[in-house]
């Protein structure tokens, strides 16, 4: 079945058709959130809040904006980092073992495996290093464009530019408007 009808299915609120998007989409998206969050059960957790985000409010996506998964994408992203935003995250970190962040550390340099079950790793491998830096940070690993302006040590107006000519880039490779 195509895309297109497949997703027009899913703006009429057939199940079977929601049913096939997360198919298709929920390993990508649990990589995403997981990358941000780094505890497999509350992505797990994220990742249904956001396709029922998505089922809610699939009237608002429209194709002249842009892909459907790239739509679905920036909800798992943005519910990622509002989950870490919450009171509630930030006092289950608190008391963690040095194990947690020592993993972090280990597995935080590259995308991991799941993030790459979208496909785009080929894509933003490509790219010069400086942009592979920004997009990592920004899309893979949840930072705010203030957190990678410090994390890199540059001013936050080379860090939106970059961001902009380097997701501009990675659009062109893919071909998309």
């Amino acid at each position: 079945m195509q895309l297109e009808t497949l997703v027009s299915q899913f703006q009429d609120k057939n199940e079977k058709a929601f049913e096939t998007l997360y198919n298709m989409y929920s390993k990508s998206m649990h990589g995403v959130i997981y990358n941000i969050l780094r505890d497999n059960d509350l992505a797990e957790e994220v990742m249904q809040d956001v396709f029922i985000k998505a089922w809610n409010n699939s009237a608002t996506y429209t194709a002249k904006k842009g892909r459907f998964f790239t739509w679905i994408l920036n909800i798992a992203r943005n519910a990622a980092i509002d989950k870490t935003r919450s009171k509630a995250f930030k006092n289950s970190k608190k008391n963690l073992q040095a194990d947690f962040f020592v993993d972090i550390l280990e597995d935080s340099d590259d995308l991991n495996e799941q993030t790459n079950a979208i496909g785009i790793k080929r894509f933003v491998d490509k790219l010069a290093e400086k942009c592979i830096e920004v997009i990592e940070l920004l899309y893979f690993k949840g930072f705010t464009q203030k957190e990678a302006s410090e994390t890199l040590d540059m001013p936050i107006g080379t860090i939106k530019t970059r961001n902009r000519n380097c997701i501009k880039e990675l659009r062109t490779m893919l071909d998309i408007d």
